[in-house]
């Protein structure tokens, strides 16, 4: 099989690469190991972060690709001791407003933008009713451009012949080895390796390896294939992840809507105009599977036990990694009255709903009723839970007596300490597990998004994309993600073909 253009992966990057080749008048093959479309880009909170788009200006923000450049640098400050890839974050901030042009005129419906500080101006564009919406119109506008997609085909190997990337080896079905040959190039946008063990293992560590990912496809065969014909991935000890609560047993009626235009239309002009206390329900309809607690929380004194009713672990740090040796792998966050009422409004949310609201105590009672748990003492709360009572009371007491707080809440977060939990009603939340919800370590790669080598000279005929693609660009805050494999995806995409640089 000979085409212009292979594209391995069909998630957001791969499909914004192969409508970009597509548009840019190259044949394309579109590999995707599952049997349906979606990656990560399906998995996530559907928000893309934006400036100078049509969208602000309705609003009536004044905003510019360069303030957005300025203000990424107060979310990647946390890594101080490296540097961003500049070249890159321009490449995302000038290019990102066209992407939701791009994805609107497709059919996308986004609601917003909202503010996400530290960002200066309201930036953060949603996705209705959820990410597969990108999904739904991204597929639709591949095929009616004539791409082939072909599912349940997972590319294992790149093929270098003349001093170039020539094609890829891939696997149909359980045994069934296939080569597609690409004329111009390949673009690589296979995601990132949050699922694979070993090479979590060896870039980041032994306690990471071990930590559930949120895609669990998400397994770097990009990064691999590149490795082996001489690219190098960067920041590959970066990842983002921690404690989120599980995702309930059934999905919302919400999440199940389709996304064409004209109804999703009616349900934005509801998220902007209805009564806060309708849309509230709405927006926890959206976020089911990606509300993760706040730090807060358990800063306040907020205690995690695991399903026996054992306290395992020091709560305050940023990954628990004990929670992965646990029974089943899930804990629950226990606290008092005093916290429940301390966090039922603002400053203090149990979780951020990004670009809607914040979540707090009252949200989680009625709209995730599956993860709020309440009793008047502590043996009954650990009989909701079918946890051993005499562990959870032991725990409680222990951890009141370790000297990790004081009695009054006020007082403690004064001094930087704890509160300990004390009488009255008692609450738990959750299940919670640990998830690794991305890995940052992607090939290094040039302004035209071509993958390069260990000289930092472009590997001909090779491109990549999204978390693939990444390059040492730092992404912290919601919505980077997403506009970068869009972004990316659709420039990789032009890139691989043209016939003068592929």
């Amino acid at each position: 099989m000979h085409v212009d253009v292979v594209v391995v992966g069909g998630g957001g990057s791969g499909l914004a690469a192969a409508i970009g080749a597509s548009e840019n008048g190259a044949s394309v093959v579109l590999l995707e190991k599952n049997p349906v479309l979606g990656g990560t880009t399906a998995c996530s909170v559907g928000s893309i972060t934006a400036a100078g788009t049509p969208h602000q200006r309705r609003m009536g923000i004044v905003d510019s690709p360069a303030e957005h450049f300025q203000d990424m640098e107060l979310f990647s400050r946390k890594y101080a001791s490296r540097p961003d890839n500049d070249v890159l974050r321009r490449v995302l901030t000038e290019n990102v407003p066209e992407t939701v042009r791009w994805l609107a005129g497709l059919g996308v419906e986004f609601f917003g933008p909202m503010e996400e500080p530290p960002h200066r101006k309201p930036r953060m564009h949603n996705a209705v009713p959820n990410s597969r919406a990108y999904i739904f119109h991204l597929e639709r506008c591949a095929r009616r451009l004539g791409v082939r997609i072909l599912a349940e085909s997972r590319a294992r190997r790149l093929l270098f012949e003349g001093g170039r990337v020539t094609g890829v080896e891939f696997e149909k079905g359980a045994d069934k080895r296939e080569t597609v040959h690409a004329r111009l190039g390949i673009v690589l946008a296979a995601g990132d390796y949050s699922a694979d063990r070993e090479m979590k293992r060896r870039l980041i560590s032994e306690a990471v390896a071990d930590i559930q990912p949120v895609n669990p496809t998400s397994t770097g065969d990009g990064q691999r294939m590149a490795l082996e014909v001489g690219a190098r991935i960067v920041n590959g000890d970066l990842f983002g992840g921690g404690l989120r609560f599980v995702p309930p047993p059934r999905p919302s009626w919400i999440s199940k809507l389709p996304p064409w235009r004209w109804c999703m239309r009616p349900v934005n002009f509801a998220l902007r105009y209805a009564p806060h206390l309708i849309v509230r329900p709405l927006v926890m309809g959206f976020l089911t599977t990606v509300l993760v607690p706040d730090q807060g929380l358990f800063e306040a004194g907020a205690i995690l036990i695991n399903k026996r009713g054992e306290r395992f672990a020091d709560e305050t740090s940023p990954m628990v990694f004990e929670l992965a040796s646990q029974p089943d792998g899930v804990a629950y966050i226990v606290f008092d009255e005093a916290l429940a009422r301390k966090f039922s409004s603002w400053p203090h949310f149990i979780s951020t709903a990004p670009g809607f609201a914040y979540t707090y105590l009252s949200d989680y009672e009625r709209n995730r009723p599956d993860l709020f748990h309440r009793a008047p003492t502590l043996d009954k709360l650990a009989f909701k839970l079918r946890a051993d009572p005499a562990k959870l009371i032991d725990a409680v007491a222990q951890y009141n007596r370790s000297g990790a707080g004081e009695a009054a809440p006020a007082a403690a977060l004064a001094r930087g300490r704890r509160s300990t939990l004390g009488v009255g009603s008692y609450y738990a939340l959750g299940p919670v597990k640990n998830y690794v919800s991305f890995t940052d370590g992607g090939l290094a790669v040039s302004e035209r998004l071509e993958v390069l080598g260990a000289d930092d000279r472009p590997i001909p005929g090779l491109f990549a994309a999204g978390s693939t693609g990444q390059g040492g660009l730092l992404l912290k805050g919601h919505g980077h993600h997403l506009g970068w494999a869009f972004t990316s995806g659709r420039l990789a995409g032009k890139s691989a073909a043209s016939r003068n640089g592929g």
